[in-house]
């Protein structure tokens, strides 16, 4: 049995598993990096013509491909149908489709949630022009894109402990030269948390959020050689920093660290920190309660859980991003969000996925938010990552 043998075995059973009758695959130019990759295609694949690729509950999949590529598919079982012209492949869609009312597609309602909406509009009319409902593959994306195994959940552990001893080393750094009267901003400890990273043999995507003050107040603030702050005695700072080992199957820990350089943090600073940290440790105690009594969770309640914290506080209108997201092998992975404000995710929280919990707090003044990673067992949770419980500060 071919590894596209097991592969197509696992998702019939998944498709058994949230009785949908089928999935429906769909590729243009590599358009659905989803499905190239759920599929097995190998690297650099180079198609230029559309085809798709049918997995039913039961029985055999189904092939269409353009003739100039008849061979596209090889590396998948199945039956072909070949068509040439548009007529001939609406006609061998009707043929793949025959006995199907319903098909699975990498679609969110009204766009709902972007990370699976990779069919675009004509093509699904195409489909629903042959009498067939779509629905989304969300909950069958993550079985296949997000569910770690063993060894990359162990890689995460020891990625997450090397990126805490990395965010320690650098409010320690920061600490040091402000104590010795040394110049240092946000760019420069920026740029030394990245060299940390390569002596670690990490990589990631893009550079660590150092924010100082006001800085903070940006969630997604990223200081540049132009723009960064000088980092001195009294200053709040927040340090955001994700990676992974480098490699192609490699697997995210992603946190966020916030200290006050100074041994006297300001009472509102200290206040919204502990907000902010009961907000966090709110959305933990839900799943733990949830999971262990076998009930099923989904993505929109966590956030709302976590939201409810802060909104109950008096800062909910601060609070602007979603409670957390997937991690895999990007650090947006494309498992189920933590979210009910960006999107409205309806996605199961299932068993193997890593995802982050991170509420914040964003002021004219400062920022703050606190950054774990989870991993759902089967009954609770394990956090990944050493947690922050008090806001760090330093006796300068």
């Amino acid at each position: 049995m071919t590894k596209s043998d097991v592969r197509v075995e696992a998702i019939q059973k998944a498709l058994r598993h949230f009785n949908f009758p089928a999935w429906l695959f769909f590729g243009f130019k590599n358009r659905d990096l989803l499905a190239m990759r759920i599929l097995g295609f190998p690297e650099n694949t180079h198609i230029t013509r559309r085809w798709f690729y049918l997995i039913p509950q039961h029985g055999t999949p189904l092939k269409l491909v353009h003739k100039i590529e008849r061979s596209s598919l090889d590396h998948l079982p199945g039956l072909s149908h070949l068509y040439v012209s548009w007529e001939e492949l609406r006609a061998g869609l009707a043929e793949i489709l025959k006995g199907y009312d319903q098909v699975a597609m990498q679609y969110s309602t009204d766009g709902i949630i972007p990370y699976i909406s990779r069919v675009d509009a004509g093509t699904a009319e195409l489909i629903r022009g042959q009498g067939v409902q779509i629905v989304s593959s969300g909950d069958l994306i993550q079985v296949f894109e997000s569910v770690l195994s063993h060894a990359q959940v162990n890689q995460h552990r020891s990625t997450a402990l090397k990126i805490t001893e990395i965010v320690r080393s650098a409010f320690d750094r920061a600490a040091k030269q402000v104590s010795a009267g040394h110049e240092m901003d946000e760019f420069s400890l920026q740029q030394s948390i990245m060299a940390d990273f390569s002596s670690q043999h990490l990589e990631t995507d893009s550079p660590p959020i150092v924010a100082v003050n006001s800085s903070s107040g940006d969630p997604h603030y990223t200081p540049t050689v132009s723009r960064s702050r000088s980092i001195r005695r009294g200053d709040f700072l927040l340090i955001d920093l994700w990676a992974r080992p480098k490699g192609s199957n490699t697997v995210y820990a992603d946190i966020t660290w916030a200290g006050f350089l100074g041994s006297n943090p300001p009472g509102k600073l200290m206040e919204v920190f502990r907000i902010v940290r009961q907000a966090r440790d709110r959305g933990v105690e839900f799943l733990e309660d949830q999971l262990s009594t076998g009930n099923p969770v989904f993505g929109w309640q966590v956030d709302d859980q976590v939201r409810a914290v802060i909104g109950e506080a008096g800062y909910g209108e601060f609070f602007v991003h979603r409670t957390g997201h997937n991690i895999a092998r990007e650090v947006h992975g494309n498992g189920v969000n933590f979210d009910n404000l960006e999107t409205h995710d309806t996605r199961q929280v299932i068993q193997g996925l890593i995802c982050t919990i991170e509420p914040g707090i964003y002021l004219p003044e400062f920022g703050v938010r606190s950054e774990i990673n989870i991993l759902v067992q089967e009954a609770g949770i394990e956090i990944t990552t050493p947690s922050q419980k008090e806001l760090l500060a330093y006796d300068l």
